[in-house]
Order: C-alpha cells, then sequence, then structure tokens
C-alpha cells in the first residue's frame, strides 16, 4: 500500500464525498417531510429509489462494460458531477415528491458510477492485497452513512435545501480530486468488448469469486436492513430507560445512539482491513461475520432492563456487521481477471443491494408487532454467508509478523 498512499488517499476522500449524495436527504428527513407533507413511509420510498438506481447503474454497467473499457478515474468523475447536478436539482428545484423519486433514482444511477469503481480504483492502485485500503474506503462510506445522524444529534438548523446541497458540492469536489489521477498500474482496461453482462456473470463460475459473493449477498441481507433499524432499537432503549428512571441513557437521543451505533462500524472497517495484512482477507471477513450474527441472535435474548449490556451490544454489533464488507470485495476483485475488476464488482454490488431492499422490506414488517425478536430475520444472512464462503477457509490461517 505504501506506492500508492497518496493516490488511496485521494480515492478515499473522492469516496466519502460522492457518495455522500446516497443519504443526503436524511439529513434534513423532518423538515424535507414537513415541507412535501409525505409520510415516513413514503420519505422511505425516497431512499428505496436511490437504492433501485444503484441497482439499475450497476446492471448498466456491467452491460455497457463502461467499468472496464474506459479510464475508471474519469467514469467515476462523470458519475459524481452528473449526481451532483441531479441532487441540486432534488434540493432547490420546485417539484412535488413523485419529481423526486425520479430524481433520487437518477442519483442512485449515478452511484453506481462511484462506489464500485471506487473500490476499482483502489485495487488498481494496491493491487491483489487491497482488505486495508479498501477497509478505509468501507469505512468512510460507513461515516457517511452515519453522518445524516450525526448532523441531527447536533441540532443543525439549516434549511433542508441548504443541508441537502452540501453533498453535491462535496461530490463535485471528489470528482475532480481523481480526474487526473489515473488507474493506477495493477488493472488493464477491457479489450474493447461491447457487452458483458454475460462476461460480469461468468465470473461466478471463478470458484473463489463465487465464495466471496455468497459471502457477500449474506452479508448484505443483515447489513442494511440492521442500519434501517437502529433509530428503532435506539428509541425502544431510551423508553426502557426512561421507565427505569435512569438518567445517564436519557440524557442521550435516538440519532446520537444511532450515529455510535452506525459509525462504530468505521473502525471496524478500518481495525479489519489492518488485521487482513497479517492474516487473509476470508478469515477476517468470516470472523466479522460470524460476530455480527452472534449479537443479532442475542439481542433479543436480553432483558428489557439491562440497559448499558443493550447499548453494548448495539455497538458491538454496529462495528462488526459491516467489517467483512471490504474483505469480501478484496477477495472478489483478486480472485477475477484484472480487466473483469470493474464489470464483476458491480453486478455483485447490484445484486447485493436488491438483496438488503428485500430484508429491509420485510424486517421493517414485522418489528412493530414482534419487537426485538424481529431481529432474528436477519440471522439467515450471516449463517448462509459464512456457509457459502467455507471453500476460502480451508487453508491455514497463517498469521503474518508485523
Amino acid at each position: 500500500m505504501n506506492a500508492g498512499r497518496w493516490p488511496v488517499a485521494l480515492i478515499v476522500l473522492a469516496q466519502w464525498f460522492g457518495t455522500s449524495l446516497w443519504f443526503s436527504p436524511n439529513s434534513a428527513a423532518d423538515d424535507l417531510m414537513l415541507a412535501w407533507q409525505i409520510s415516513p413511509a413514503q420519505f422511505g420510498s425516497l431512499i428505496a429509489a436511490t437504492q433501485f438506481g444503484f441497482i439499475a447503474g450497476t446492471l448498466w454497467l456491467a452491460y455497457s462494460g463502461w467499468a472496464d473499457r474506459f479510464s475508471t478515474c474519469r467514469v467515476f468523475a462523470l458519475a459524481c458531477g452528473a449526481g451532483a447536478v441531479l441532487n441540486a436539482s432534488f434540493a432547490l428545484a420546485d417539484i412535488g415528491f413523485e419529481a423526486g423519486l425520479a430524481l433520487r433514482f437518477a442519483v442512485g444511477v449515478c452511484l453506481a458510477g462511484i462506489y464500485p469503481l471506487g473500490m476499482k480504483m483502489i485495487v488498481g492502485w494496491v493491487g491483489s492485497k487491497a482488505g486495508a485500503a479498501l477497509g478505509l474506503l468501507v469505512g468512510m462510506l460507513t461515516l457517511g452513512t452515519a453522518l445524516p445522524h450525526g448532523v441531527r444529534a447536533l441540532g443543525a438548523s439549516w434549511p433542508w435545501g441548504t443541508v441537502v446541497l452540501v453533498s453535491s458540492v462535496l461530490a463535485v469536489v471528489g470528482g475532480t480530486l481523481v480526474y487526473f489521477l489515473g488507474d493506477g498500474p495493477h488493472l488493464k482496461k477491457g479489450q474493447g468488448q461491447k457487452n458483458s453482462i454475460a462476461r460480469a456473470l461468468g465470473v461466478f463460475r471463478i470458484a473463489p469469486f463465487r465464495s466471496a459473493a455468497l459471502g457477500y449477498f449474506g452479508h448484505m441481507w443483515e447489513l442494511y436492513a440492521f442500519w434501517a433499524v437502529v433509530p428503532w432499537l435506539a428509541a425502544q432503549l431510551l423508553a426502557d430507560a426512561r421507565q427505569l428512571s435512569l438518567s445517564p441513557a436519557v440524557a442521550l437521543s435516538v440519532p446520537a445512539i444511532s450515529f455510535l451505533v452506525i459509525s462504530a462500524g468505521f473502525l471496524g472497517c478500518v481495525l479489519g482491513g489492518r488485521l487482513s495484512t497479517r492474516i487473509d482477507s476470508a478469515f477476517v471477513a468470516a470472523a466479522a461475520l460470524l460476530a455480527s450474527g452472534l449479537m443479532c441472535l442475542a439481542y433479543p435474548l436480553l432483558a428489557s432492563d439491562w440497559i448499558a449490556i443493550r447499548l453494548l451490544v448495539l455497538l458491538v454489533w454496529g462495528f462488526f456487521v459491516v467489517a467483512d464488507s471490504p474483505q469480501f470485495s478484496a477477495i472478489s476483485a483478486r480472485s477475477c481477471p484484472p480487466e473483469w475488476v470493474g464489470s464483476a464488482l458491480a453486478i455483485q454490488n447490484g445484486i447485493g443491494f436488491f438483496i438488503t431492499i428485500i430484508s429491509i422490506v420485510v424486517l421493517l414488517h414485522f418489528t412493530e408487532t414482534v419487537g426485538s425478536k424481529a431481529l432474528w430475520i436477519l440471522l439467515p444472512g450471516p449463517v448462509l454467508g459464512l456457509i457459502g464462503m467455507r471453500p476460502l477457509l480451508r487453508k491455514p490461517v497463517g498469521i503474518k509478523p508485523l
């Protein structure tokens, strides 16, 4: 990683700025719902539209071959610029809910040119041992996910349009940072294929890639659904604390707890990445997937008056739930031919994010009626993910010296 230290730093910063477009409405959700007179369910549809747009964008990248045929940094910068314009239109134009859905879908399409291609740029500069750098990259995305909750916790009083517009400015800066960077010495462009969807799907015939992808899909079943339900779990925790008159816990807020739990994943990604320099990424990913699954199993079993323990378990869960993500991407990237990496990561991300939509809908449907035991809906993710990645774990661990 030393040879590409500055390029990696620029890519990580650009990725953080670019992916701030993803959850930009969340930082002003209450004001936005009031201004548009929409319900929380309709606001959730805005987020879902972004996810569907991302899926559509990844499929287009795989079909068109853009992820591998053209300069990755230029496609990344183009996606940042287009996403910034669309996001600014969402913030400033006099539109309604339906137009807002269309704009958020379009922003999601642009994000497909930012998130997977940011990972490809990292691999281009670092090579096959990309676990540590990808850990930092996904860690910054995790902080971006937590940021809206942090803004609410600080009580920012900007108009909602101004809050959303900040992400557009950041995205333009992010695209500018890497526009002239180049794609690094470890990858090469595809050989001019005009249609690469079959090729992108064909990487699933490569056994290590398939195992990593199956682990990633199990991880994705759990990750975003957990992040989606964290505010509900925080509200439940604080309600129990008030009944017990526990003033230290009551002093916290739902946004503050949500920010702490989600942003704990930043540390998980970074520390997991560092560990991957000594232990193969497969073992790091498996350990994180197992730990998050155990937290999922344990949390509904905790007594309602165990406030401190429940909060600790949520923080530990937040730490591990995303720590495996960059390691799965590192394994997938090193398992396929260099000229296929962009399309392969795009199609893997697209399938993974489609899975998140299903798990989010199913989990949120049952939380109000079943309570915290609905969290067990997420358990099949870690279990099936670990089963799917078993072939990657058949070699000795082999710890390298620092």
